[in-house]
């Protein structure tokens, strides 16, 4: 499942639309900086094992709707909203139950991120970062920049296989909480048998479960994508790197922070037990977070929310304190 054989894998491992459619100047400002870019020498880089240094998507998966309703001056007018909410709120689960969504028990972990005073931990961006700090940078790559991170682009089109999940990423600055628009996030993970596109010896043609996404007014990017496997020696997890640009997000040298999610156990649990994660199970089960060489110092600002059931899909959502 490497470019080397299991067990040397395992051995480093513990070691370890939007399409085309942004404007032109950003695509000049992008060309220019791949210039600049051209020709950078490889890095070496440390595994993923190494010690801690320092969120609507439009998707396939499903979630969770709420509706607030303000406090009535009178007794009876309070009782006529509360009524009518009552009412909505049947209509609205009456019409989007299916027989899935029932029959599957939705999943709900809430991350504790919610600390905008400090950046998120500092995390290494492993053997398998694709940014040009380790061999190949497919951040130089025309359709990198893109929201479904599913399908590998370029000369192959395979889709990656998986139970669909979304990540909504919400970046702010730290200290101050705001949202921190225009800045790029860079996201990647392996798939459902543990490989990491590029470099892992199945799937060192493919590109897939790699994108890039800028920044909306409110600090939110979104990721289609799938839910990961969990590989031998690590907790199951997704990697990702911001940057200051969309322009400034073509090699490693520019960004600004670098960190993982940590993906809750339960929902884990969950996923691995459907068709595909089957080799999942086992590796889950011989890892912990208390154990994993990562998230051992704690996970709980890298935990995301999460949403939804394998029926109908999965959202992650965190917010990610950066120093901007």
């Amino acid at each position: 499942m490497s470019n080397i054989s299991q067990h040397d894998h395992d051995t480093e491992i513990h070691d370890h639309d939007r399409g085309l459619a942004f404007d032109l100047s950003t695509l000049m400002q992008r060309r220019q900086a791949l210039r600049f870019f051209a020709g950078a020498g490889l890095v070496a880089l440390a595994g993923c094992g190494s010690s801690k240094l320092s969120s609507s998507a439009s998707t396939t998966g499903a979630t969770a709707g709420s509706t607030t309703t303000g406090a009535s001056t009178s007794a009876s007018s309070a009782a006529a909203t509360t009524a009518a909410t009552t009412a909505t709120t049947k209509a609205t689960t009456a019409t989007t139950a299916t027989p899935a969504t029932t029959a599957t028990t939705a999943t709900t972990a809430s991350g504790t991120a919610t600390d905008t005073a400090t950046a998120i931990p500092e995390e290494t961006a492993g053997p398998y970062p694709g940014d040009g700090s380790n061999g190949v940078n497919v951040l130089s790559q025309s359709g990198i920049v893109r929201s479904d991170i599913r399908s590998s682009f370029g000369s192959s089109t395979t889709v990656a296989a998986g139970v669909p999940t979304v990540v909504k990423l919400t970046i702010v600055t730290a200290g101050t909480g705001k949202a921190l628009a225009g800045a790029a996030v860079y996201l990647w993970h392996c798939d459902i048998n543990g490989n990491y596109s590029l470099y892992s010896q199945a799937v060192t043609k493919e590109n897939y479960l790699r994108g890039v996404q800028e920044t909306d007014a409110n600090g939110t990017v979104s990721f289609t994508t799938i839910f990961p496997a969990c590989y031998s020696g690590r907790w199951p997890h997704i990697h990702f790197e911001v940057y200051p640009s969309l322009a400034k997000a073509t090699a490693s040298t520019s960004k600004i922070a670098t960190s993982q999610l940590a993906l809750p156990e339960a929902t884990c649990k969950t996923v691995y037990a459907t068709s595909g994660y089957s080799k999942s199970v086992s590796n889950l089960s011989q890892v912990s977070l208390k154990t994993d060489n990562v998230f051992s110092d704690g996970a709980d600002r890298e935990t995301p929310t999460v949403t939804g059931s394998v029926a109908d899909g999965y959202v992650f959502s965190l917010t990610v304190p950066v120093k901007a």
